[in-house]
């Protein structure tokens, strides 16, 4: 551990020392799709995903007994530049609304068996405007990331990382192009409702914090917690927290995306424990993605974050995990020695 004492140092040393998933239980996984009562691959990337599941569940036949969603919302200074449509206002209003189970994330939680945890990162004091100055300082963007390393206290699974947060798709774009360069306009988009002045606002914005940041940008941690807000803080603790537990991570759309990129320019194995759930509409996730190397399990045409994509992926590995561990095998089926079509 650095001697500096400086509030990040913890997160460098962990990220430093990342476990590494089970060989036994990925091989054992191997061994047993080979034997199924189906064509080996038949299944595609089902049979990817199981084992993906069991090497870092450590369970030669993995379940999902405790999944869940966890949402994190957060306010951003950046709002002033008038880069949304929508007040500051409705984030709590859909804080609200998970609390009361109307929001879609609710219906999906439903439809596949998903627990949900919704977390209020001080809502009534929005991160400074990132085009006048850092969103947070260190100690408050550490203390945030340890905060959402609290998500999985009480034990989980499968993790699906979700995000709310009016004005947050700015904040994706400007770590995005801190973190892979291009030009602002690549990873600026309208959402749906908006008109061209608030794409303006948006690119504008994105160009400004960048360029105020100069020079500060190239520690990972440095753009997370200039450019990013509390929600992205929060979405990175947690997902290295479920690392250093070993539990699987299902990741949302461009914001939570944004969070993770943070910890895969630090170590470029931090996210081996991860799957991105799906591509949503923004120009901006699907370049992330390329960029990341990630390849999403879900192409919908969604923009509504909230862990909707990661809960719909969830019923995926849910569905991968059950094949794996319930179908017969080519033996039990009395199929030995016949091809199976």
């Amino acid at each position: 551990m650095s001697n500096s004492g400086l509030p990040f140092d913890d997160f460098r040393e962990l990220i430093s020392q990342l476990p590494s998933q089970s060989e036994f239980a990925s091989e054992a996984v191997r061994d047993r799709e080979a034997r199924l009562s189906k064509p080996v691959g038949s299944l595609g990337r089902l049979e990817e995903i199981a084992e993906w599941l069991a090497a870092w569940s450590g369970k030669a036949k993995p379940q999902i007994m405790r999944p869940l969603v966890a949402i994190f919302a957060g306010n951003h200074g950046v709002l002033a530049q008038g880069v949304s449509s929508q007040p500051q206002s409705l984030t709590m209003d859909m804080v609200n609304n998970f609390a009361a189970g109307g929001a879609a994330i609710n219906q999906i939680c439903i439809t596949n068996d998903l627990g949900l945890k919704v977390f209020d990162l001080a809502l009534e004091h929005p991160t400074e405007d990132i085009t006048m100055s850092a969103a947070m300082d260190e100690r408050t963007c550490a203390a945030t990331m340890a905060f959402g390393m609290e998500a999985i206290a009480g034990g989980t699974d499968l993790l699906c990382i979700g995000e709310m947060g009016v004005g947050n798709t700015t904040i994706a774009a400007a770590m995005s192009l801190a973190l892979f360069g291009g030009q602002a306009e690549d990873w600026v988009s309208l959402a749906a409702g908006e008109d061209a002045s608030i794409l303006s606002a948006k690119i504008a914005a994105v160009k400004k914090a960048v360029a105020l940041n100069e020079g500060n940008l190239r520690d990972p941690l440095e753009v997370l917690r200039r450019l990013g807000g509390r929600e992205l803080a929060a979405i990175t603790g947690a997902i290295l927290a479920a690392r250093a537990e070993k539990i699987p991570v299902l990741i949302d759309g461009y914001v939570a995306s944004a969070a993770a990129a943070i910890l895969l320019a630090m170590n470029g194995e931090a996210l081996d424990h991860c799957l991105f759930s799906h591509v949503s509409a923004e120009q901006g996730h699907r370049l992330l993605l390329e960029k990341m190397g990630k390849a999403p399990l879900l192409d919908l045409n969604i923009s509504l974050g909230s862990g909707v994509g990661a809960a719909l992926a969830a019923g995926l590995v849910k569905t991968a995990a059950q094949c794996h561990i319930a179908m017969a095998t080519a033996e039990d089926a009395g199929m030995n020695g016949r091809s199976v079509s």
